[in-house]
């Protein structure tokens, strides 16, 4: 029978929130990341009989992450043909933390990515893996040279206000 309709907009409604997030992290705004987010699910939809994946939201994920970065492609090359680009935004932290919002927002765009498939949307690393085209053990890599990343962009913030 395959997959039905109803199993994607469970996981529409479940984990909105975190894929708008995640998203906006790669196309630089919330407006954007909608717009991709609403394309990523409309094209689930319209191809759910191609499923054939382990995981229905990672599958979701790359179709979504794809929406995104061509979006974001997109909004380059007009901002070359001389129409103005997308402000770059980067999403508060969950606790509003604006030092950590800062700290990820200086992590290369694939790390932070990942940052936020993992402690925003809440995914696995096997999840991650499959939503990015990506081994699982790339994730750890890409996953840990953040957290030492954002260590040290926390400590050296804590040095400075003292």
């Amino acid at each position: 029978m395959g997959l039905r309709p109803e199993a994607i907009e469970a996981v529409y409604r479940a984990r909105y929130a975190g894929f708008l997030n995640a998203l906006a992290a790669v196309t630089g705004n919330h407006d954007s990341a909608r717009d991709a987010l609403q394309e990523g699910f409309a094209i689930a939809l319209a191809k759910r009989s191609q499923f054939r994946g382990a995981s229905l939201e990672a599958w979701i994920w790359r179709i979504s992450l794809n929406c995104a970065l061509t979006g974001r492609r997109q909004a380059r090359r007009l901002a070359l043909n001389g129409v103005p680009s997308l402000p770059d935004v980067h999403p508060a932290s969950p606790a509003g933390d604006v030092e950590l919002a800062a700290a990820i927002g200086s992590l290369a765009p694939r790390q932070r990515l990942m940052v936020f498939l993992r402690y925003y949307a809440d995914l696995s690393y096997a999840q991650i893996a499959e939503a990015c085209g990506v081994s699982e053990g790339t994730v750890g890599a890409a996953l840990s040279q953040a957290r030492d990343q954002l260590m040290i962009e926390l400590d050296l913030d804590r040095e400075r206000t003292r």
